[in-house]
C-alpha cells in the first residue's frame, strides 16, 4: 500500500462519537458484534479518565472500489441507520461501541460480566475515589444494575441507590452519560449541597471536573484514515496486521461484507442458522462416524472453499482470454491467492457454489478410500482444496478405474514428495489445470514429474506431524495389513471400533534396555498399525516374547497359529524370521527395503539411494517429545 493512500489524525473523541450517533461513521457489515465484558468497559472508561492513550483507530472512507455492506455501531439511533457513511470503522469497533453507549447513548448498557453472564449496567464514577491517588483509577469505575439500586445479602438489604439525580449528588457518584455535558448535573449537584457548610463538597466536585471530567472533553483519538483508492488486498492486509479486536479478520469477511452490500448473506451460507444447516455443518457431518465429533473434511475452512471456486472463475477468464485470441503474458493467471478471493464476483461464486461442494464431499470419500478416516490422519490439509476442485471439474470421470488410478498416483506424490507443506497456492492452481489435463492424455502434472523421495528418508520420519510418516501408516492399511491379535483388516469400521492407531514393532522400553537412540526406534521403519488391544498386550518385551505371547493366547483372546500369524505380520511388510529373531538392525535394513517398495509403487517412481545427502540437518526432539507426537488419548 503505497504511503499516499492513509493519512494519521488525531480526532476528538467527542466528535468520534457524535459521528457514530448520527451515522457518519459506522461499521463494515462483516465486524462482529459488541461483546465487550464490564471489566474491560471499566478498563477503558479508566484509561480515559486519566488521558492515557488507549490505541488508534483506523477508518476506511467510504465511495471507492472497496464497497462494504455498512451497519451503524449498536445503540444508534434509527437516523444513523439511514445515514450515508463517509468512513466505515475498520479496527476499534469494540472500543468506540463501548464508549458510545456508555456516554452519549443514555441508555442502559447490555453487557456481560467476567463469569460470561448477560446483564443491564449503568456506569459511575466515584468522585472521591477518582480524585484520591492511592487507589487505582479502575476502583473508582463502578457499574450498577438496571434500577441503578445495588444489593447486598441477597437483595434484602440495600448498599447503594443511585435511582435519582439527589441520590447521586448525595452519594458523590458521578453518571458517565454526563461526561460531556455537566453543567445541568452540577447545578442539581450544587443546589443539593447548597450553603457554606458544604462549600468543600462543592470544591471536591469542582477539583473532580478539573482532574477527570475535562480529561473526556479534551480527549483526542488517533485516527488512521485510508482513503477511498485503497484496494482490497490492502484492506485485507490491514487486518491481518493491525486488528486488535481478538482474532484477524480474514478474506472470507471482506467478501462476506461486499456480498452484503448486493444483498447475499455470505456467512449464513457457511454457518447456517436455526432453520438451515450451512456447509461448515454438512463438511463436518460428511463422512463422520456415529461415535465421532468431525469427518474428514470437517477442516475445511470457509476461505478454502471461496479459493476452490476461484479456480474455476480465473479460468473462465483465462479461456474468454484465449478465445479472445490473447496469449502469453495477456492471459491472465489461474489463481486461488487472497488477491483472486477478494476478487471473486458474486455471480460466479453462485454458479460453482453447489459443484465446489460437490467436490468437497467426493474428496472425503476419496480420502477414505486411501485408508485416511481421521483429521489428525490427513497428510495435508491443504492438497484437499486441489483434490476438491479436481474432483468437482472432471465430475463422475473420477469414478473410472484408469482415472482414478491417476489420481491416487498424483495424491501420493504430492505426500512423499512432501510438496504441499508451504507456499502451496501456486501450486494449487498449477495441479488444478495440469491434473485433469493428464486425465484426458495430456502431460503428467509437475506435482508428478518433480517429486523425488530419498531412500533415506524414511530412517528421519518419526514426528506425527510429518505428511510422510501419516502418508506411510495409510499407505499400509491401504494394501491390507492385518491386525497382529485379530487378523482384520483396517477398514473404516475396524478402525474407529478398535482404536487402531500407530505403535512401535520393536517396543520402546525394549529399544531403551538395548541402548538403541529415539531417533533410531522412533522411525516410521519402526512403527505399524495395530489397535489399541494389541499394542497392550505386546507391551514392552522383545517382538519374540510377544509373539509367543500372541501364539499362545490367554483367557480374553484365543490362540494364533504360528502360521497364520506369520501371514499377518508379512501384511505389515514385516519378515516374521528377522523379527522372531530379535535383530533389530536387519529388521530396519529389511522393513526400509519393503517400505521403500511400497511408497514406489503409489508413486509410480523409483526412490532416490545415491550418496548426496539433502541439503540441511534433519532437526530432531527428544524422546519425550516425539512419543507425545505419536500418541492419542482419545
Amino acid at each position: 500500500m503505497a504511503a499516499s493512500t492513509f493519512k494519521t489524525n488525531p480526532i476528538d473523541l467527542i466528535e468520534l462519537l457524535e459521528d457514530c450517533h448520527r451515522g457518519k461513521l459506522q461499521l463494515p457489515d462483516f465486524q462482529r458484534s459488541w461483546v465487550w465484558d464490564e471489566d474491560r468497559i471499566k478498563s477503558l472508561i479508566a484509561s480515559i479518565s486519566r488521558s492515557f492513550p488507549v490505541g488508534a483507530l483506523m477508518a476506511l472512507d467510504t465511495g471507492g472500489d472497496v464497497n462494504f455492506k455498512p451497519r451503524p455501531v449498536e445503540g444508534a439511533p434509527v437516523e444513523a441507520k439511514n445515514a450515508t457513511p463517509q468512513s466505515l470503522l475498520l479496527d476499534g469497533q469494540q472500543r468506540m461501541t463501548s464508549l458510545y453507549q456508555v456516554t452519549l447513548r443514555n441508555k442502559v448498557v447490555e453487557t456481560v460480566t467476567p463469569k460470561n453472564k448477560k446483564v443491564k449496567r449503568w456506569f459511575y464514577i466515584d468522585i472521591r475515589k477518582a480524585l484520591d491517588p492511592m487507589i487505582d483509577r479502575e476502583e473508582a469505575i463502578v457499574g450498577v444494575p438496571e434500577d441503578k439500586i445495588i444489593r447486598t445479602d441477597f437483595g434484602r438489604d440495600v448498599s447503594l441507590d443511585l435511582s435519582a439525580p439527589t441520590k447521586e449528588y448525595a452519594a458523590l457518584m458521578y453518571p458517565l452519560t454526563q461526561v460531556f455535558d455537566w453543567d445541568r448535573w452540577q447545578d442539581g449537584f450544587d443546589q443539593h449541597w447548597r450553603g457554606n457548610e458544604h462549600e468543600g463538597v462543592r470544591d471536591t466536585f469542582r477539583a473532580f471536573k478539573r482532574q477527570v471530567l475535562e480529561n473526556f472533553k479534551s480527549y483526542r483519538v488517533p485516527v488512521i484514515s485510508l482513503d477511498r483508492a485503497t484496494s482490497k488486498e490492502a484492506v485485507c492486509v490491514v487486518f491481518e496486521k493491525v486488528n486488535t479486536g481478538g482474532k484477524a479478520l480474514d478474506a472470507f469477511e471482506l467478501v462476506t461484507a461486499m456480498y452484503a452490500a448486493e444483498g447475499h448473506e455470505l456467512r449464513k451460507d457457511w454457518y447456517g442458522n436455526d432453520e438451515h444447516k450451512g456447509r461448515h455443518r454438512r463438511f463436518v457431518d460428511t463422512m463422520r462416524p456415529a461415535d465421532s465429533q468431525a469427518g474428514i473434511i470437517a477442516n475445511v475452512s470457509n476461505t478454502d472453499f471461496l479459493q476452490a471456486i476461484s479456480l474455476f472463475y480465473t479460468r473462465d477468464r483465462r479461456r474468454d482470454a484465449e478465445r479472445a485470441g490473447k496469449s502469453g503474458k495477456e492471459l491472465p493467471a489461474v489463481i486461488g491467492n487472497r488477491q483472486a478471493l477478494l476478487n471473486l464476483p458474486l455471480s460466479a461464486y453462485k454458479q460453482y457454489e453447489k459443484q465446489v461442494e460437490h467436490g468437497f464431499v467426493q474428496a472425503a470419500k476419496f480420502l477414505h478410500m486411501q485408508h485416511i478416516y481421521r483429521i489428525f490422519d490427513l497428510p495435508y490439509q491443504s492438497q484437499i482444496v486441489p483434490l476438491a476442485a479436481i474432483l468437482a471439474d472432471i465430475g463422475e470421470a473420477w469414478e473410472h478405474e484408469a482415472n482414478r488410478a491417476k489420481l491416487v498416483r498424483w495424491y501420493w506424490n504430492g505426500v512423499f514428495g512432501e510438496l504441499y507443506g508451504s507456499a502451496v497456492e501456486s501450486r494449487i492452481a498449477r495441479d488444478f489445470m495440469e491434473v485433469p489435463r493428464w486425465l484426458q492424455g495430456g502431460l503428467e502434472p509437475s506435482t508428478v514429474t518433480e517429486v523425488i523421495f530419498r531412500a533415506d528418508r524414511l530412517k528421519t520420519m518419526r514426528m506425527r506431524l510429518s505428511a510422510a510418516y501419516k502418508g506411510v501408516n495409510a499407505l499400509l492399511m491401504k494394501e491390507g495389513a492385518q491386525d497382529f491379535r485379530s487378523g482384520q483388516k483396517f477398514d473404516h469400521t475396524v478402525f474407529f471400533g478398535e482404536n487402531v492407531d500407530i505403535h512401535h514393532i520393536f517396543p520402546q522400553d525394549w529399544c531403551k534396555k538395548q541402548g538403541i537412540k529415539p531417533a533410531i526406534y522412533d522411525s516410521i521403519i519402526n512403527k505399524t498399525p495395530l489397535s489399541f488391544r494389541t499394542n497392550r498386550i505386546i507391551g514392552g518385551v522383545a517382538p519374540s516374547e510377544y509373539l509367543t505371547k500372541l501364539e499362545k493366547g490367554d483367557k480374553q483372546t484365543p490362540a494364533i497359529e504360528r502360521n497364520r500369524l506369520d501371514e499377518y505380520l508379512r501384511t505389515h511388510l514385516i519378515d516374521p524370521t528377522i523379527l522372531r529373531s530379535d535383530d533389530f538392525e536387519t529388521f530396519m535394513r529389511d522393513r526400509q527395503r519393503q517400505l521403500l517398495e511400497l511408497i514406489e509403487k503409489a508413486t509410480g517412481k523409483a526412490a532416490y539411494t545415491g550418496d548426496v545427502s539433502e541439503d540441511g540437518v534433519d532437526v530432531g526432539g527428544d524422546a519425550d517429545m516425539v512419543e507425545a507426537e505419536m500418541v492419542i488419548t482419545s
